[in-house]
Order: structure tokens, then sequence, then C-alpha cells
């Protein structure tokens, strides 16, 4: 997950590698001792019940004296505003359960603590962020993030780009100052959420893949350090829904039709996420049978006798509800199911004791479609921490 140079620029000093504390390794750990602890009585509490979207809140970036990035004509604080409106109209006309809560509704300054506080108050079940991008004219497509370690440093720009909005706060930043945003801190916060980043993945596909049906190049599924999502306590995303500095992406964002079609493909996936959250039949039903035998079938290790040694296995997809082996979701690959968080998950490839073939094979199926495959590691039939499988493997 990490980058040779992971870097996040906060109040213009540079942390690295280097930098990183012994105090936030013990953190991260004590952390994922808790998490064990508190999805062992989520578990508990919650095994009969699904979840349910009560409240969403809707952030519109930047506004008032922050405008964003821009293009010719265009802001983005008025293309994030007008988006954001109609996807709450959407909302509140389909579902009128469901409480829709903005951060804001009009042409205000908003701090990024604050965004994150409306929604931790509100104690929101989904939070979605709309931005729009900025880099070179050539640069365009849509692209959702969420929270996580930046893997390019085009991903770092954007975070940076996005963070810099405290220096026009009234103390300049300073609030930020100690903050700690090094890769240390961002695992540990992973760790910490770790049950609704599942869920914002599974968001941010949906989003993706909506944006594509409407013509939009797909940029994918991206992670980096965004304040606003570090501080939400909430399955979170933030969506950069096109490059204003693309002269043809600023005119259809600009435009009330491109910005109409936006929030309309950002609803169609809120609703298929909420269908399957709930459990509601919002989808069609698969009838394929069996796998094709043109599809490209795992070469795994023989996993005749595992009895105390270490499974690595790909994992590549994730669902509140359960999937059937023969779904096309899965282009005909024999998966292997597993439940952990109330959560369904699915990996393929059968590698003991080969974390290296596990991890060639992870390429694989990136280049299948996959393409927030990672893989994950068992201990007698049970998940276990990666680097500890790792080195258990060695032994």
């Amino acid at each position: 997950m990490l980058t040779d140079k992971p870097v996040t620029k906060l109040n213009n000093k540079r942390l690295t590698m280097d930098k990183i504390s012994t105090y936030n390794k013990k953190v991260a750990t004590l952390l994922l001792a808790s998490f064990v602890c508190i999805a062992s009585v989520f578990g508990q509490n919650t095994a009969k019940e699904r979840p349910t979207i009560k409240t969403v809140v809707i952030d519109a970036g930047h506004g008032g004296k922050d405008p964003g990035c821009h293009g010719a004509s265009a802001n983005e604080k008025n293309v994030c505003l007008s988006i954001a409106l109609k996807l709450g109209e959407l909302i509140k006309k389909k579902f009128p359960e469901i409480k829709v809560v903005y951060t804001r509704d009009k042409d205000v300054f908003v701090e990024l603590d604050e965004r994150a506080n409306i929604a931790n108050k509100a104690k929101a079940d989904l939070f979605i962020c709309i931005h729009a991008n900025s880099a070179s004219p050539s640069a365009y497509g849509a692209e959702t993030y969420v929270l996580g370690l930046h893997r390019t440093e085009s991903q770092q720009h954007v975070a940076e780009r996005e963070n810099s909005t405290i220096f026009l706060e009234d103390d300049k930043g300073e609030k930020y100052k100690e903050f700690d945003m090094s890769p240390d801190a961002l695992i540990a916060r992973q760790i910490q959420l770790a049950v609704f980043l599942d869920q914002s993945i599974l968001f941010a596909e949906k989003l993706q893949k909506e944006f594509k049906s409407i013509g939009r190049y797909d940029r994918g599924v991206r992670q980096a350090g965004f304040l606003v999502l570090y501080k939400t306590t909430m399955p979170s995303v933030l969506i950069e829904t096109g490059f204003l500095t693309n002269p043809n992406e600023e005119k259809f964002l600009a435009d009330v039709e491109g910005q109409t079609k936006m929030a309309n493909s950002m609803f169609a996936a809120f609703e298929k996420y909420k269908n399957e959250l709930e459990g509601v039949d919002g989808q069609t039903t698969d009838t394929t049978q069996g796998t094709t035998d043109t599809q490209v079938k795992p070469s795994v290790n023989d996993e005749s006798n595992t009895k105390d040694k270490v499974v690595f296995r790909v994992q590549i997809e994730t669902s509140s509800t359960k999937i059937t082996a023969t779904s096309s979701r899965f282009k005909g690959f024999q998966v292997f199911e597993y439940v952990q968080d109330n959560l369904y998950k699915y990996t393929v490839g059968t590698f003991v004791g080969d974390y290296k073939s596990a991890n060639e094979y992870k390429a694989k199926m990136k280049e299948e479609g996959f393409v927030n495959a990672f893989v994950v590691a068992f201990l007698n039939g049970e998940r276990i921490n990666l680097e500890k499988a790792i080195k258990l493997a060695q032994k």
C-alpha cells in the first residue's frame, strides 16, 4: 500500500517515512486491538439486522471566499453546489424517509473540520463530498476517492489541493498545525474505520460504473489523505466530477444538462448501494450456470493439506448481501466466500505459503477488471494479519 515516497503536505511541511513516529505505530496496534473488540460487539448486536440508510450528508466542496479550482469561466464551488442540490432533491423525492443534510446549500464558506462535524453530529449513514478537479488541459474523466495512502504523485496533489482550503480559514490553518497525516496515522485511521471502508469502496465502485455509463471516462476508485474524509465516522467518499481545466469538461460540468447527468448518475449509484446494503431486491437475478471454458482459470498451489499453513488468496469483491458463486460479477472465476464484520467477502486463488505468487495473481486480477483486488491471508480457516502471515510463511 505504501509508495516508495509517501508524502502528505500540510502547512508546507513534508512528512516522509523517516519522520513516522514510534508513538503512531503503537497507536495503530492499539487501534487494531480496539477494532477487533468493537467489531465483535458490533457483529453480536447487529447479526439479525441489516444496516439501513436514514441520513445522508452531501458536501458541496469549497464555497464563499474559497472558489476552488476554475476553468475559463466556471468555478468549482458553483459546479459542486449545483450538483449537490440536484442529488439531494433526487434522494428526497424517491426516498422521503431519508434525511438529507447539506454542509452548505448556498455560496458560503465552511471550514473543513466543520463539514466533518456536521456529518458526525447528524449521525450520517453516508457522506458524499462533491468536487471538481484541476490539472493540465489534456486531463479528463471522473474519479472517486476513499481515505487511504496515495499511490501516485497526482493523487497526492489532488489531496493537497483540496486540503489547502484550511489556509483560507480565520486562523490560517493553525488548528491543523499538529494534525498528523503521516502514512502511519492514515493506516491507523483506516484500521479504526475498517467497517466503513469496505462500504465506502462499494459505493465508490458503483459511482464510477454509473459515470462510465453516461460516457464519462472512468479514472477509477482511488485513495488519498483527505482531511474531510479522515474526520468523518461513516462510509465516506470524495468525488472529483471532472477537470475544469479541460475546455470540454468545463463546458459539460458548467452546463445544467451536464450537472443533471452527473447528479442522476450519483443517485443511481446511491440507490443501488442502498438496495444492496439493505438487502432489497434491486438487482437482476443471475442465471449463469457454471463457468465458461474461455475464462482464465487461476493457477494455484495444492491445498490438500493446509492445516497450520498460511494460505494466501486475492480478495476481489465485498458485499453486504450474499452473491451466488455463479454470478457474472465474478467473470467465471471460482470464488471462496468468507464473512467478516457482517459483510460477505469473495476471494480467488489458493497459494499455500506463497505470497509472491499471490501478489502476482493480484496484478492479474486487476487486469481482468477487479481494480480493487488485494491479497489476504488465512490460517486454519481464519483471516490473519498480512504482515504476520508473510513472516509465518517465511519460517
